[in-house]
């Protein structure tokens, strides 16, 4: 783990050198401190695009669902599966997305806390310390392993609805047909 801090900041931080140096301390002070607080709002940003997402998978997925209901309660459900295979799809593709912005979450507050080590506080390491680092699951619980069950919990609906509408004859027949008596 301390190699890849070391990496980080390594990549992170550019030494002066050549035709640019600061000649003033402060200044260089000044220009990371702003930096830094460009980066966190950029954080901040991406927590609430994650939010947004979240919020449209889990609308879509409602939708479909309450879809699915009204054509089983109006009889004319015959062609549900089609909605569930679509909505195992989309459920699936949430699933990595929650994944994708996990890393890209992780990252981030690597880097956070490595500018944080040139600035006079560190209040997201400290954060993280007194959380154990993540380690301690009676301190910290990562909202990650809640919301990654979420679009699961879908593709199980959305599996019964194909199951209990798909016409597995039908089904049967055409792979037969397709891939013929192997």
């Amino acid at each position: 783990m301390r190699d890849l801090d070391d990496k980080v900041s390594k990549v992170l931080f550019n030494e002066p050198s050549g035709d640019w140096r600061y000649a003033d301390p402060e200044k260089y002070r000044a220009d990371l401190l702003d930096q830094y607080k460009l980066y966190l709002e950029m954080a901040d940003r991406i927590s609430a695009r994650r939010q947004a997402a979240n919020s449209f998978f889990l609308a879509v997925n409602t939708g479909l669902v309450g879809f699915i209901g009204y054509l089983a309660a109006k009889s004319e459900d015959e062609f549900s599966w089609v909605i569930g295979i679509a909505g195992v799809t989309l459920s699936y593709g949430w699933h990595r997305l929650i994944l994708s912005y996990q890393g890209l979450n992780t990252a981030k507050f690597k880097v956070i806390h490595a500018i944080e080590k040139r600035l006079p506080l560190s209040p997201y390491d400290a954060e993280w310390e007194y959380l154990g680092r993540g380690e301690n699951y009676d301190l910290y619980k990562p909202f990650t392993n809640i919301e990654l069950n979420v679009p699961w919990v879908f593709v199980i609906l959305h599996s019964f609805v194909i199951l209990r509408t798909m016409h597995w004859k039908a089904a049967w027949d055409c792979a037969f047909h397709l891939f013929g008596k192997s």
